[in-house]
């Protein structure tokens, strides 16, 4: 009998999503204290300690698996459905940074992180878009690598303004907020093209398709941040409460699945939608109502992630080799 693999050699960057659905609830149980009072404060204070110590664990485990594993750290770039999840890592320090200044207050540590985060994260932007002029040549991308999973990358700069703003960069927010809002509308009509000539995804990634309610979701965050018209904000709310209707279509479908990690790829879309629906509405109002119920939900949700996960690392289901689809271009 062959030897069990060591399971840090599959410590991909998709797990840095735990941290992006734990901050997310954070910022959503935040934005729920003008209607609960200081327990849901409480609340966010915990789960934003408890995003911090999920980030340092794997950022750590990550660094040790480079140095251990280098041929599959440099896979994680390479595969060609697999490398938009590098961007949960800027992505996470910068939800890290958000959820500090929106609880403590700007800092001087919050500001390095929200800076080293929202430059990395235009970095792997400018990498993973630069895969595309490269087309079917070596290091290009095909058609079978655009999923959801793809907005992560390219759509995920519209998140800079949650801390930017506060922390006195409005300029430097705007303009990288401009280029995933750039992005959103274009990756969404390349996965539909995708699913014309390619067909769906892997079964297993089809809790992805919950992160096409991120966008509008965090713009409607950002676009409230920057103190614009309010029916703007709510415009995107109706973008978000949209996507979260088709995405719900596929519930049955996910439920059915054994967990796996592309599970949490619907922890962060719901946190935030909770947390704009929060924003937008008054406390006693009924948006506010709806907002309270989505957040029992997500965090319902977020705790049975939670337990799922902990359960797969216990039994090894978790951080074991992957069951991959084969991967071929469609022929001319």
């Amino acid at each position: 009998m062959n030897a069990r693999p060591t399971p840090l050699k599959f410590l991909v960057p998709g797990w840095f999503a735990v941290v992006m659905g734990l901050t997310g609830l954070a910022l959503a149980w935040h934005r729920a204290v003008p209607a609960m009072g200081e327990m849901a404060g409480g609340i966010a204070v915990v789960v934003s300690l408890a995003a911090a110590l999920a980030f340092a664990f794997l950022l750590v485990a990550s660094f040790v698996r480079a140095r251990r594993f280098p041929e599959a750290f440099r896979e994680d770039f390479a595969h060609p459905v697999r490398h938009p999840f590098v961007a949960a890592v800027p992505i996470s320090v910068i939800l890290l940074a958000t959820a500090s200044v929106a609880i403590a207050g700007p800092s001087p540590l919050a500001e390095a992180a929200w800076w080293v985060g929202s430059i990395a994260q235009l970095l792997v932007t400018a990498w993973v878009a630069s895969k595309w002029w490269r087309g079917n040549q070596p290091g290009g991308i095909a058609w079978v690598s655009f999923t959801p999973a793809l907005i992560i990358p390219v759509v995920g700069n519209v998140i800079v303004p949650l801390a930017g703003v506060p922390l006195g960069h409005e300029a430097w927010s705007a303009a990288q907020f401009a280029v995933g809002l750039f992005f959103w509308p274009l990756v969404h009509a390349l996965i539909l093209v995708r699913l014309a000539i390619q067909g769906n995804w892997p079964e297993r990634l089809q809790p992805a398709v919950f992160v096409t309610l991120a966008p509008p979701s965090v713009v409607g965050l950002a676009l409230a941040q920057f103190g614009v018209h309010p029916l703007l904000a709510w415009g995107a709310w109706g973008l978000g409460f949209f996507s979260l209707l088709v995405a719900s279509t596929q519930w049955r479908r996910i439920v059915a699945l054994p967990f796996a990690m592309p599970h949490w790829a619907m922890s962060f879309p719901l946190a935030a939608f909770t947390a704009l629906t929060l924003r937008l509405g008054p406390p006693g109002s009924a948006i506010a109502g709806v907002g309270i119920l989505l957040l029992a939900a997500t965090s319902l949700l977020i705790l049975a992630l939670a337990l799922a996960t902990a359960k797969g690392l216990r039994d090894g289901t978790l951080l074991a080799p992957e069951p991959v689809a084969a991967i071929q271009p469609v022929a001319a």
